[in-house]
Formats: structure tokens, sequence, C-alpha cells
């Protein structure tokens, strides 16, 4: 049909999270370096338009809850137009929980909190972050 599947939409909300803690001066090595992990425990999909394949799209990614064991993510899969505006394609969640090793929950480092809420490292950002629809 030539869109991209549904379940691929959670796939970019991924690369859209790692993208958000790599920006922070965080890759996923760093976190299983502290100790714990970051399994998704929910995620919702709203989705608006069909993503074609070899299309352009960005992932917009916000951090809005974090808490002792969670942490959730906002996102938004747009089609950039020519006129500077967006199209929305998909928006959604992420819920996150801190486990240890043993996958027990466990308390968020400090140091990661203040990561997640951190600012951007400017030398960790690429001009524009893209992600090209794949299966």
């Amino acid at each position: 049909m030539g869109i991209v599947h549904h379940g691929t939409y959670i796939s970019y909300f991924e690369v859209g999270r790692v993208e958000y803690m790599r920006r922070r001066g965080l890759n996923y090595t760093s976190w299983t370096e502290m100790g714990f992990h970051l399994p998704v425990v929910e995620a919702y999909v709203r989705y608006r338009r069909s993503v074609r394949f070899d299309e352009l799209v960005v992932i917009e990614t916000r951090l809005t809850e974090l808490s002792r064991v969670k942490v959730r993510f906002e996102y938004r899969l747009l089609r950039p137009a020519d006129d500077s505006s967006e199209e929305v394609l998909a928006e959604g969640y992420t819920l996150l929980a801190s486990v240890g090793q043993d996958h027990v929950p466990r308390r968020l480092p400090a140091e990661a909190e203040a990561v997640l809420m951190g600012p951007e490292v400017a030398e960790t950002i690429p001009e524009l972050p893209r992600v090209v629809a794949s299966r």
C-alpha cells in the first residue's frame, strides 16, 4: 500500500526518546553503567495521517513527567511542508519505569534526573534530526 505499518510508529517514538537522551549527553550504555534500565510499560499512539515509505519525517519529543520511578515522554510525528509549516502525522506517549539489573522498580539516580531535566548539550546536536520512514 506504500504506507508505513502502524506498529512502526512506536519505533519512531523510540528514536525520538533515544535522541532526546543523547542530546543531553546520555546514551543507553550510560544508563546501564548506572545500574538501571527504562523499559516501556505503557504506549499510546493517535494516528492522524499515514506516513509513506521513504518519506522524511520529524519526531518531536518532550519529557512530560518525571517521578521517582516513572518517566513519561510525549511525541509528535510531523511531515515538514514547503511553507515552513508541519502536518501532524501521529502523536502519543510512552511511560517508562526505572528498574535495576534485577528488573525490580528502582528510584532514578539523582544524576539521571538532572540530565533528563537539563538542557541539550550543544555539541551533540546535529543540524536537522530527521527520520526516513521505513518498515
